[in-house]
């Protein structure tokens, strides 16, 4: 099993819930983004997702499209993401799964992407606007790499295209709650238990987290009631623009103090 499975099976075979947590590289600059990321896992994220800024965000909500814009506007540039994963695992050993949109891979090259990241420690990627249908190259590349994919089930999703996610993921499936934009909600949609559910009708071993719209502990602790872990991003990205990193820090504790550790 690849880091990424090894950590969430671990957690709910002992019982314990999981904490996904998202920060944009290069936020607001590349060193305070590794900063902010390090102390995120060592507050007590199972799991780190590093976004990718991309000039258009279409999934994004509003305060995650101001960071990674500021992170562009500041001078990202896409081959850092593998210096911060660089030294992101130097220090920690949380898995480090990045989140990107597929046409920045493809300017890159898909085979370079993949040797730089495995290269850097990252884990895999998650890749919310491709399909297993369209993703020969990355699976082939990820397969010889052993790197994770995440891919996307939706409530939106037809029987079969949950099934090639279900089956194709590893890491985890990305249970997508509400359809949507990224941002904390006042609830989590039901909609989201029943793509859990697909997942599992397909396929009962896998691992699926549940992500858009959570932004407390006690609506993290809920999602893992029923899911292998809650992915929060936006209320943390919130914190550190408010409060800087102690401010996400305390955040990250917040919600981690809520769930069955």
């Amino acid at each position: 099993m690849t880091t990424t499975e090894n950590v969430l099976r671990a957690n709910r075979d002992a019982k314990k819930d999981s904490l996904i947590g998202y920060f944009p590289a290069g936020y607001p600059t590349l060193s305070d983004s590794v900063e902010a990321a390090v102390a995120m896992c060592e507050a007590g994220v199972d799991v780190l997702e590093l976004g990718v800024p991309y000039s258009d965000p279409v999934m994004d909500g509003l305060v995650i499209q101001e960071a990674t814009q500021e992170a562009l506007e500041n001078g990202f540039k896409l081959r850092q993401v593998f210096d911060a994963v660089r030294q992101i695992k130097a220090r920690v050993n949380t898995p480090v799964l990045v989140m990107t949109y597929w046409n920045p891979v493809l300017q890159y090259g898909v085979e370079k992407f993949a040797e730089d990241l495995k290269a850097a420690g990252g884990a895999g990627l998650i890749t919310p606007d491709l399909i297993p249908d369209e993703a020969n190259d990355w699976l082939r590349i990820s397969d010889d790499l052993g790197l994770d994919r995440v891919f996307l089930a939706t409530p939106s999703s037809t029987p079969e295209r949950v099934r090639r996610a279900a089956e194709l993921s590893r890491g985890f499936v990305y249970a997508v709650s509400t359809m949507g934009i990224t941002g904390a909600r006042e609830e989590v949609d039901q909609l989201a238990r029943k793509v859990v559910a697909s997942v599992r009708n397909e396929a009962p071993e896998q691992n699926t987290a549940v992500g858009i719209g959570i932004s407390t502990g006690k609506q993290a602790a809920q999602v893992n009631e029923y899911s292998d872990g809650a992915i929060v991003g936006s209320v943390f990205i919130k914190a550190y623009r408010d409060s800087g990193i102690e401010g996400l820090k305390v955040k990250v504790v917040e919600i981690v103090s809520g769930l069955n550790k």
